[in-house]
């Protein structure tokens, strides 16, 4: 049978092998609306290698990729960088089929592998260590663990003679395009792309990110190319979204306002535009967010950059609105540091989701610029007024902590 999937070359020696998935529309409870890579790579050295596996249904199409360019029974090693599922569900058959001589995880990442069921019980898996260098022959594979990005077995590895590093899960973004390389995108999408992958998933690691990208720097490790697992791969303009990670990870927070709300019949709505409108007068760029009609995931790209979150709900049955309830849930698992914020929210005969979003910013470790603005059915002009006053407080904390 004639190959229909064919390799793409991204270095001296390493060919892209991945899958392409047009159709995914949600990853992990964010929405993809441009679908997503599983990105496999084929080291062509004395000891041919594959850098990861697809996800299990793609396990074909990355077969008939590595046969474009070789039979795949001549892979000698694979390496599993990352254990998730999107990375190693074809594992188990590739193995099966190929018949490596070795299978290199981390060694958190060999008892995954095997906790999940994506290996042989029969074979072995060779771990490796921090540090650790693999001999390829004429090539040598460095290993760096990269633990909590965004998984405990997640590791990197880096081909030194091609000065290319395999970064797993970081620098890459769900995006499903013929094209292979970044530089073939427009900047505006990878930009948006990046970062609503980075809010969604790599955010609450950022503490980690920060050390992972001082320790690649302190290694003097030169890198011409970034190969993600997901996404395009990066050949030139590095600092590109080296920097964007760089930015983000910090968390330094900037002259924007986020507010999220939702809305039965409309009054948390005038309540939520009378603060908006409020920080706008008072310099902010503001985004007004009703989750009537939008995604979670689009609030978590929204704060990244942003340095106030204000929080608004009814209540219903003595709680918050459910996709209230859902985004403070997604967002408190998430992480977002440096915000200030408030809550507010209408009622009819009992009010407690303006005390829980409170208690929910809180426990986020949001600082309370302002006391909540609760209102008992429909906002007169005296609760509108307030809310103008609640917004101009947050305004007002942050920009005097953007002194």
């Amino acid at each position: 049978m004639k190959n229909i999937f064919s390799a793409v070359r991204v270095s001296e020696h390493v060919y892209w092998v991945g899958a392409i998935d047009w159709n995914i529309r949600d990853f992990h409870g964010y929405t993809t609306p441009r679908g997503s890579t599983y990105n496999a790579f084929l080291i062509l050295a004395d000891k041919i290698t594959l850098i990861d596996v697809v996800k299990a249904p793609y396990r074909e199409e990355m077969l008939q990729r590595i046969r474009s360019l070789i039979d795949p029974s001549r892979i000698d090693y694979v390496v599993s960088n990352h254990s998730e599922l999107d990375h190693s569900g074809a594992l188990r058959d590739v193995v099966t089929l190929v018949k490596p001589e070795k299978v290199f995880a981390s060694a958190i990442g060999a008892k995954t592998l095997r906790e999940l069921g994506l290996y042989p019980e029969s074979l072995e898996i060779t771990p490796v260590k921090d540090g650790e260098t693999l001999s390829l022959g004429n090539l040598d594979l460095i290993f760096l663990e990269t633990r909590m990005i965004h998984w405990p077995d997640s590791m990197f590895s880096y081909l030194k003679q091609d000065e290319l590093l395999f970064s797993q899960d970081a620098f890459g973004m769900h995006l499903a395009t013929q094209e292979r390389f970044a530089d073939e995108i427009p900047a505006d999408i990878l930009a948006y792309e990046a970062a609503t992958y980075y809010g969604n998933i790599v955010l609450p690691y950022s503490p980690i990110v920060l050390k992972a990208l001082d320790r690649v720097l302190a290694l003097g490790l030169s890198i011409k190319t970034i190969a993600p697992d997901h996404g395009p791969v990066w050949r030139k303009d590095l600092g590109v979204i080296l920097g964007y990670y760089q930015k983000w990870a910090l968390q330094k927070p900037e002259p924007k306002a986020v507010v999220v709300y939702a809305t039965m019949w409309h009054s948390t709505e005038k309540m939520a535009r009378a603060i908006a409108e409020a920080m706008a007068q008072a310099g902010l760029r503001v985004k007004l967010i009703s989750m009537n009609e939008s995604h979670r995931s689009e609030v978590a790209y929204e704060i990244l950059e942003a340095g106030a979150l204000v929080v608004g709900s009814p209540t219903l049955n003595n709680n918050l609105l459910p996709q209230m309830a859902d985004v403070m849930t997604y967002l408190k698992g998430l992480k977002p540091a440096n915000l200030v914020g408030a809550a507010f929210g209408s009622y009819g005969w009992s009010g407690e989701s303006v005390r829980d979003l409170e208690a929910i910013l809180k426990d986020m470790k949001v600082e309370i610029a302002s006391e909540t603005v609760s209102c008992k059915h429909v906002p007169d002009e005296t609760v509108l007024e307030k809310c103008h006053d609640l917004g101009c407080a947050v305004a007002a904390r942050l920009l005097e902590r953007l002194k």
